[in-house]
């Protein structure tokens, strides 16, 4: 084997990338470990190009694997991995984002990228390395790609970046921000952030730039010493037709009337004037191939078989066309096709409240976008138990994104989540997560958010984010502040010129441009996903983006504003309540009971449910207030500690010639001794309590060892109890001390005063 090692101190820490050593079938493969965390990457090319297809066919996959982390599969019953994780398919869009721009768009030749985890050290993340893993291999493997691209994660403590910084650091940090890109174009930004101002994030973006060099010239360096030399895959065959020609000079000419005459607002405008077009272009070309009458039909049928194919093939001209004149049109003119100024936002439409028997709900509509989102609040035992190759732990807020077909006019099967909602769903997620209450004692509830996207044409997951935060608000949680997403195109061309729009839509995201999302409050920003159709963004463009977006965010803050301001006082009546109190952590074990005993009493008699963690906070949850009110107070009483002077309700529970116990609280029992039953002498304490008897007692003592001495006769009740009728009265006994002694008789616990 011939194997290589290449390794670069990248962020204080060595990067090395090894090859030739795995997987030498593929046609470029590479390991890259940093620290202990270990990516095997692979790429596989087919050898023909798929026909009839229009887009480029590249696949990208992300593998976990719960042995790097030296872990097994927590159900019972499969251990085996599964279909990937959350997780798993964000790092895999993550990486495709950042390395689509640059491959040969026109290529339809298969390309498999596949990221299989080998080891993972819980300190540096995997899927940074994944990316770099991928920029290697494809850098290694000849295909036509203009890499390589380096990529970072940046966290912020004290006021300093730290560039890809520990879990640890991560924890601590207010942004969580991953770039990707060259020496001097931005190609990818995923961002998770708490509120923070544009500048800072200009900053971080810039300081992950300038740290790339050192892996950028290894890749370089790389590349040089192990590519072969690039192969164009581009079809550019049918360019060189005449029939090619003759279209690209119809839609060059006539495409502008077409587009721009009048103001086209809706989808369906733009889609029958694209349609008009590429019928109109048809029957241009078919009136240029002369038919001969006396021709055999069968060589007739072939050549119109033929002429169909290159028809077929000029008019899917028309797609790229159209989105180029919009381009040059935003670009020279500054004119949209739905007549809007650049910086304008379509018509907004936002109501709360409207759906009856959810805990909350918002719909959200921006032009032809339109996003009903809706919660559930539960209890804290519904919260999502997560088992996956990094984390073990559990989540209490979740949004769940669904795009069906009819969104955009059109019938397809259901087939279960897709990648594009998982990828929605979760930057939404991270865009209310910094908002959210952190205090379980305070909000203890697990919440699940659902945006149902009734109508899609631009940024459907920014107008999920928007109703997010009003269905939360109209739900009563107490969310810091609402957060409103935008987002933001670019129209840019060869020549280096570019404008950046807002509110982008549909035909706006052609080749040239990008699709820049931004959340966040009036204070800052809580999340950004950015993927562009360019090589890459300068400072410049993403500086007047953050301009932009911020302007467009306080707007869509401000109409929001209007409808519902802040957090509903008050839960939906249909909503669970919970009370939430603290324990002595020492006393868990009582209220659990021996195998469950005592919890599962509690649940059964009152219908709650009971959850409790080891800091000794206590949950309970029932849409009953009765039932809820008899459970927390059966539960404080257990917990409950008696105290000297304290006088209680109580239940007679043995009784003995010295005395008789009663049961003061739940699991806790004192003795009243037979001097302390009433104001006169006693010859028996049956002669006046009786097991099973309610009586009033006062707590007179607790001894050293804890035991508690009671008195009927301190109560006012037992001051007034009269002596029995025929009763003789004798002089009361002399006073004995109690509970001094205590020894075992015969296996029996005897008491000696």
């Amino acid at each position: 084997m011939d194997i290589k090692r290449y390794s670069v101190e990248y962020g204080g820490r060595e990067l090395t990338i090894e090859t030739g050593k795995l997987a030498n079938q593929a046609l470029a493969s590479c390991t890259v470990q940093y620290g202990d965390t270990q990516i095997l990457a692979t790429v596989v090319k087919s050898e023909e190009a798929r026909q009839g297809i229009d887009f480029f066919p590249l696949m990208v996959d992300y593998e976990e694997r719960l042995y790097a982390a030296g872990k097994i599969k927590g159900s019972r019953f499969i251990k085996r991995e599964g279909r990937p994780t959350d997780e798993a398919i964000l790092s895999a869009r993550m990486v495709d984002r950042s390395i689509r721009p640059l491959f040969n768009e026109e290529s339809r030749e298969d390309i498999q990228i596949i990221l299989t985890v080998l080891s993972i050290d819980q300190q540096n993340a995997p899927d940074i390395v994944a990316l770099i893993a991928a920029s290697a291999a494809l850098s290694m493997s000849g295909i036509d790609w203009r890499g390589p691209i380096a990529g970072a994660g940046i966290a912020e403590k004290d006021g300093n970046f730290i560039f890809n910084p520990t879990a640890e650091e991560l924890a601590e940090s207010n942004l969580d921000i991953t770039v990707a890109g060259t020496a001097d174009k931005i190609i990818m930004i995923e961002a998770g952030c708490k509120e923070v101002k544009e500048n800072k994030m200009i900053e971080a973006i810039k300081f992950a730039q300038t740290n790339f060099g050192p892996l950028l010239t290894l890749l370089q360096k790389i590349k040089a010493e192990t590519a072969p030399i690039a192969i164009d895959s581009s079809q550019n065959n049918a360019e060189k037709t005449e029939i090619i020609e003759k279209a690209k000079k119809w839609l060059s000419e006539n495409i502008n009337a077409y587009l721009f005459d009048e103001i086209k607002k809706t989808k369906e405008e733009k889609n029958k004037t694209a349609k008009k077009i590429e019928n109109d272009l048809k029957e241009l070309l078919l009136s240029t191939f002369p038919r001969e009458e006396n021709a055999d039909p069968r060589l007739q049928e072939l050549t119109n078989a033929h002429n169909a194919k290159l028809i077929k093939e000029a008019c899917s001209l028309v797609d790229a066309a159209i989105k180029h004149e919009v381009s040059r049109m935003i670009i020279e003119e500054e004119r949209r096709i739905d007549g809007r100024k650049l910086d304008e936002i379509r018509p907004l439409y936002i109501e709360a409240g409207l759906i009856p028997r959810t805990h909350g709900s918002g719909l959200f509509t921006r032009g032809q976008t339109q996003v009903l989102s809706l919660v559930t609040l539960g209890s804290p035992g519904d919260e999502q138990i997560l088992d996956t190759m990094e984390l073990d732990e559990k989540k209490r807020y979740m949004h769940h994104y669904n795009f069906p077909p009819f969104s955009v006019g059109e019938a397809k099967p259901l087939r279960g989540t897709s990648r594009r909602e998982v990828g929605h769903g979760a930057l939404a997620e991270k865009a209310l997560m910094p908002v959210l209450p952190q205090d379980k004692e305070k909000f203890p509830y697990t919440i699940r958010v659902v945006s149902e996207v009734l109508g899609s044409n631009g940024s459907s997951s920014m107008g999920s984010t928007c109703g997010s935060s009003l269905s939360l608000m109209d739900a009563g949680v107490p969310i810091k502040a609402p957060v409103a997403g935008i987002a933001m195109g670019l129209a840019s061309d060869s020549a280096g010129r570019w404008k950046v729009i807002t509110d982008l839509q549909d035909v706006e995201d052609g080749n040239g441009g990008m699709d820049f999302k931004i959340t966040g409050t009036k204070d800052g920003i809580t999340a950004i996903q950015m993927d562009t159709k360019t090589e890459g963004l300068t400072s410049e463009m993403i500086e007047q983006t953050f301009k932009q977006g911020l302007e467009a965010r306080l707007r869509i803050l401000e109409e929001m504003g209007k409808v519902i301001a802040e957090p509903r006082a008050d839960l939906s009546p249909y909503a669970p309540r919970i009370t939430s109190f603290m324990i002595n952590p020492d006393k868990i074990r009582e209220v659990i009971g021996p195998g469950g005993k005592v919890i599962n009493e509690i649940i059964d008699n009152t219908g709650v449910t009971i959850d409790i963690e080891d800091s000794g906070l206590v949950m309970v949850c029932s849409s009953d207030a009765e039932a809820s009110k008899k459970a927390v107070e059966w539960i404080q009483n257990i917990v409950k500690e008696v105290e000297v002077g304290e006088e209680y309700l109580g239940k007679v529970t043995r009784i003995m010639d010295f005395g008789a116990f009663v049961e003061v609280l739940p699991k806790q029992e004192g003795l009243v001794h037979v001097s302390e039953l009433a104001p006169f002498r006693v010859n028996h304490p049956q002669d006046i309590v009786h097991v099973g008897d309610m009586i009033k007692v006062k707590v007179i003592e607790i001894d050293s060892m804890g035991r508690i001495n009671l008195s009927h006769k301190a109560t006012q009740e037992g001051a007034k109890r009269e002596m029995p009728k025929g009763y003789e009265a004798q002089p009361p006994r002399p006073s004995r001390p109690r509970f001094n002694d205590r020894h075992e008789r015969g296996g029996g616990r005897q008491y000696r005063w």
